[in-house]
């Protein structure tokens, strides 16, 4: 329905941070899951935490793990990570880390079959069910006490799988340079489920493990889904009795060489120099997912993500402009020290829309560097500020709130003898202004083209350095 509805933009709520913290989390989950195979552990906890996890590998090593089983397990795992640096320093041999996996299953299917490793404690897949599943539509129930409780589930679980397939999707395409569309994906994901449900089958998401090895195998399009498909019916119905004595420490060693990948340090480190408030989300994502679970995880990244929104909305970038030695052009005087103020005048640049959400801060902004500006002339015995004028270029729009504001800037202005000037203000916001008078209230001869022809308008002439 979501897909339907046309309502993808819901995953663009998950920034790249908040994705590169959840893959890292998630891949280090996955793999904590992967040692019950890899030390041969008869019972592990069913949580999915890490300090769950370790306590559960804590109390079977302490009770003995085995040492066939982790032989196996560390074997093949170092010949897939050998495999996988091979084909890393020369693209050329990049089919040796594909077919590492497969013939790690046939190698180790083989040995433990000739030496019967299975009757040391060497656990192995067993007996797997020939076939495929039968229909079962029949068996859906449309009625009866759980199916309210069974759609909000459901929906909180579609949210939830809908979030993880999204992320995982997004993280791939930015490694292969392509594009999600998220109308498309929840379309494919909401159709597959229902038919899948027809048949008895697992709520499906995106899988991180089997996407991972089919990016280490060097799959490029979703043709590869089909062929595993086809391959996957075959072996079901034809060759199960082969993997009878595949060791479950050589499926663990496969997973946890494609997660490894997935720990992407350089973009953290990255991330963690470009912003801190993206790191955070990153933290947020990732320990949430590896002390709580996934739907933690995506639930903290997802609210440190928008308490960043929030912030920058309510306090927008404000700047104070100097002009350019020799030229005409007024800028940031932090980001330039050259740029010299004007003698009475006072600029400022207000770099958001204005909204209800931020209008105050922006008033208030304003007043306290008048006030400033006040102290420093008297301190300093420099002619007083008599104009203002607000460069208006980046405000892409304003509402009633932000007008209300100007209004009582206006005002407040007028008892320090301080003239208002509007600077370069948009089609849309000089459309509302107009619309709401205030251009009448302030004068048709205070609103310019631009900050220059303004200063050239007001300031002395001995200020004007152009």
């Amino acid at each position: 329905m979501l897909g339907f509805f046309r309502l993808g933009f819901i995953i663009e709520f998950l920034s790249h941070a908040a994705i590169v913290g959840f893959m890292a989390g998630a891949a280090i989950t996955i793999g904590l899951q992967q040692l019950k195979g890899f030390l041969g552990i008869a019972k592990f906890t069913k949580k999915s935490d890490i300090i769950s996890v370790m306590e559960s590998v804590w109390g079977n090593v302490h009770h003995g793990c085995n040492w066939q089983t982790i032989l196996i397990g560390a074997s093949f795992l170092a010949f897939l990570l050998t495999t996988k640096y091979i084909a890393k320093k020369n693209k050329k041999l990049f089919w040796v880390s594909a077919i590492a996996p497969l013939i790690s299953v046939i190698v180790s299917t083989f040995c433990v079959f000739i030496t019967r490793a299975d009757k040391q404690g060497v656990a192995i897949v067993k007996d797997i069910k020939e076939g495929i599943n039968p229909p079962s539509f029949h068996l859906i129930y449309w009625s009866g006490p759980y199916l309210a409780k069974g759609f909000r589930i459901g929906v909180v679980a579609g949210m939830v799988g809908l979030t993880e397939a999204i992320a995982i999707g997004r993280t791939f395409s930015a490694m292969k340079d392509y594009q999600i569309d998220g109308n498309k994906e929840m379309l494919a994901l909401g159709t597959m489920n229902i038919v899948g449900s027809m048949t008895s089958c697992y709520v499906g998401t995106g899988s991180m493990s089997r996407s991972a090895v089919n990016y280490m195998a060097g799959c490029k399009t979703a043709i590869s889904n089909v062929v595993m498909a086809i391959v996957v019916m075959l072996t079901l119905l034809l060759i199960t009795p082969l993997f009878k004595y595949t060791p479950n420490a050589i499926l663990a060693s496969i997973i946890i060489n494609a997660v490894v990948s997935l720990v992407d340090y350089e973009t953290a480190y990255l991330i963690w120099k470009v912003d801190k408030m993206d790191f955070m989300a990153l933290l947020g994502a990732f320990f949430g997912v590896v002390f709580a679970s996934v739907e933690y995880g995506l639930l903290i990244a997802v609210a440190i993500s928008l308490g960043k929104i929030l912030l920058q909305v309510t306090r927008p970038r404000t700047a104070l402009l100097g002009n350019l030695p020799r030229t005409t052009i007024y800028t940031n005087v932090e980001q330039y020290p050259e740029a010299s103020k004007v003698p009475g005048v006072m600029i400022v640049r207000v770099d958001s829309a204005i909204y209800f959400t931020n209008s105050n801060y922006v008033k208030d902004r304003i007043l306290r560097w008048l006030r400033d500006e006040e102290e420093q002339q008297q301190e300093q015995k420099l002619s007083k500020t008599e104009f203002l004028i607000v460069e208006l270029s980046p405000v892409t729009d304003i509402d009633t709130s932000g007008i209300h504001a100007l209004e009582e800037l206006l005002k407040a202005l007028e008892k320090h003898k301080i003239q208002l000037i509007l600077a370069n203000p948009g089609p849309a916001v000089i459309q509302k202004l107009w619309s709401a008078k205030f251009t009448e209230l302030i004068g048709d001869d205070k609103i310019f083209l631009s900050v220059d022809d303004a200063v050239k308008k007001f300031a002395p002439k001995s200020a004007l350095n152009v």
